[in-house]
């Protein structure tokens, strides 16, 4: 069995945090990969104002997200403790850069080609098949 688990990793700062935190209240619409997508290619650099709270609410708005229901997601700040241990957690396992992806424990940093996760991800289900 292969399962994808998502950590966000807010190193860069409160407008990095901010921004995970705006992906988990458009994940509420059915919109997290779309609006991780579109904080990733808008990204100008630590704490530019790239994330700003108008920002993000402008991003909603550009996915058709439901407005009123994000901005009273981003404001009551319900994702910033999962957030937090998400951060927490990744500093923890030595995680100091992104992309960071672990396959069964192994640490892949770095950009990484599709080859080389199915590879890993391949080895390792033959090891579980292996008595």
């Amino acid at each position: 069995m292969v399962r994808f688990e998502y950590r966000h990793f807010p190193f860069i700062g409160p407008e990095s945090i901010q921004a995970a935190a705006a992906v988990e209240c458009a994940n509420e619409q059915g919109q997290f990969w779309q609006f991780h997508d579109t904080i990733f290619a808008n990204q100008r650099g630590e704490n530019q104002g790239a994330f700003h709270e108008v920002a993000l609410k402008a991003f909603a708005a550009e996915l058709d997200l439901d407005e009123a229901e994000f901005e009273s997601c981003l404001d009551s700040e319900r994702y910033d403790s999962i957030v937090q241990a998400d951060l927490q957690e990744a500093r923890e396992r030595g995680v100091g850069s992104t992309p960071t992806v672990f396959i069964n424990g192994q640490i892949v940093e770095g950009l990484a080609t599709f080859e080389r996760y199915q590879s890993l991800i391949e080895a390792e289900l033959a090891a579980l098949q292996t008595p």
